[in-house]
């Protein structure tokens, strides 16, 4: 470069929520001059992700991510956020990584550098131009992690800065396993009071213990928390953790959610079954793809006529979210979502359901500008770890994940909250 002042590369704000927009600036650019943005994070098991496009400056010598377009690379467009949700596995990774933050009492750090000309590959063995780092945080300022176990139930609440009280959710993950932290945190920074549950360890489905007790006590906990409020208690549940809120709105005699969102779920349940008796009966219906990625969408299909094979979503009075992508490979959710709709029209119910659902979206709409992962490593209950095939295309999957949380927190507002939310900001 043969400019006298050094490029400059700001990003703003360099502290903000995960579901928050920045704005990548570079100026002191030579007008015309082809660059490279990059984006680069180490995760907690040390492996490296990135993103990255190409760009040309504009006759004052600047490049905005914001509002320039990208000719090439991970995204390509006008994309203010590409940087983050077009983020992979740097080449020579291990297969089916999945980017999951453990510890969301620290945030990501992302280090944003610019390049000379367009590169799309190299990035860590030549020197940027220059380099901005940035964090990204599930927790807000304030927000108090507090964990939970009590009465056999395991699991961590965060509560939200102030004295509250604050409408309460009940979060529950799939049928991976384990304690997921980084959802409830990030709905705790957003004025909810939300327990994010665990309620069996990774493989170990034979295991779990899937007692309506169990969950029903865990909601309890949270309605009955001096900061919450105890009729304004909802259900979040992604892929199992989403059936088993449409089950318990369906069927818990003893709680009664305030609303419940369910993300890539189904109301599939054969009554008197357990969920891994469920799941082998249909095992048969697990194929292969080229790669000899796992597809289980088959195991919904078709959908059964025999309502002792459902959950009766007709008995549901409280308002539901659905949210689903037509290219979810790991179940047959939009039939499922379909079929619920008829039940709950012939049940007079329907007024309850809001629906949304994403052409080219896959099984794992995470918060926004989460990466989008299209197959992942998986451990089953046999202990057998398989790659299984989540299914979506990344742009439409990550437009999908920014609509989709924009809706959710809108629908938990209108049903949790008499007055506007708490806004947090970093």
């Amino acid at each position: 470069m043969s400019n006298t002042v050094a490029p400059m590369l700001s990003v703003f704000p360099s502290r903000a929520l995960v579901d928050e927009n920045f704005k990548v600036v570079v100026k002191n650019l030579p007008p015309g001059c082809p660059v490279t943005l990059h984006s680069l994070h180490q995760c907690e098991d040390k492996y490296y992700w990135e993103a990255y496009g190409h760009y040309t400056s504009n006759h004052r010598g600047t490049v905005s991510v914001t509002d320039d377009l990208s000719f090439g690379g991970t995204y390509t467009g006008k994309e203010a956020m590409g940087l983050l949700w077009s983020m992979r596995p740097v080449p020579g990774s291990r297969e089916g990584l999945r980017l999951r933050r453990r510890n969301v009492c620290s945030p990501l750090l992302v280090n944003i550098s610019v390049y000379r000309g367009h590169v799309v590959e190299g990035f860590r063995e030549q020197a940027p131009l220059a380099s901005s780092l940035t964090e990204r945080w599930y927790m807000a300022p304030g927000v108090q992690r507090i964990q939970i176990r009590e009465k056999g139930v395991r699991g961590t609440l965060f509560l939200p800065p102030g004295p509250g009280p604050f409408p309460g959710m009940l979060d529950m993950w799939g049928g991976g396993g384990g304690l997921v932290e980084y959802r409830s945190a990030l709905l705790g920074s957003h004025g909810y009071a939300s327990l994010a549950l665990e309620y069996f360890a990774p493989g170990e489905m034979k295991s779990a213990d899937f007692e309506f007790n169990y969950f029903e006590t865990a909601f309890n906990i949270v309605k009955y928390h001096p900061q919450v409020m105890p009729d304004k208690v909802g259900i979040f549940g992604l892929s199992l953790g989403a059936v088993l809120t449409i089950l318990l709105a369906a069927e818990s005699s003893v709680i009664k959610p305030s609303c419940c969102v369910c993300i890539s779920g189904n109301h599939l349940f054969p009554r008197g079954m357990t969920i891994k008796e469920a799941l082998n009966m249909k095992s048969p219906k697990i194929r292969l793809d080229e790669n000899n990625y796992e597809i289980w969408r088959d195991m919904g299909l078709p959908i059964p006529d025999d309502p002792t094979h459902k959950i009766d979503v007709g008995r549901i009075n409280c308002p539901i979210m659905l949210v689903n992508g037509h290219d979810d490979q790991n179940w047959a959710t939009v039939e499922s979502a379909d079929d619920m709709a008829q039940m709950m029209r012939a049940a007079g119910n329907l007024h309850l359901l809001t629906r949304l659902h994403y052409p080219d979206a896959g099984h794992l709409i995470e918060p926004p500008y989460t990466p989008h992962f299209r197959a992942t490593k998986f451990v089953k209950d046999t202990k057998e770890k398989v790659i299984l095939l989540w299914g979506g295309q990344t742009k439409p999957h990550s437009d999908a994940q920014e609509d989709s949380w924009k809706n959710i927190l809108a629908f938990l507002e209108q049903n949790l909250y008499s007055s506007p939310t708490l806004k947090a900001k970093m």
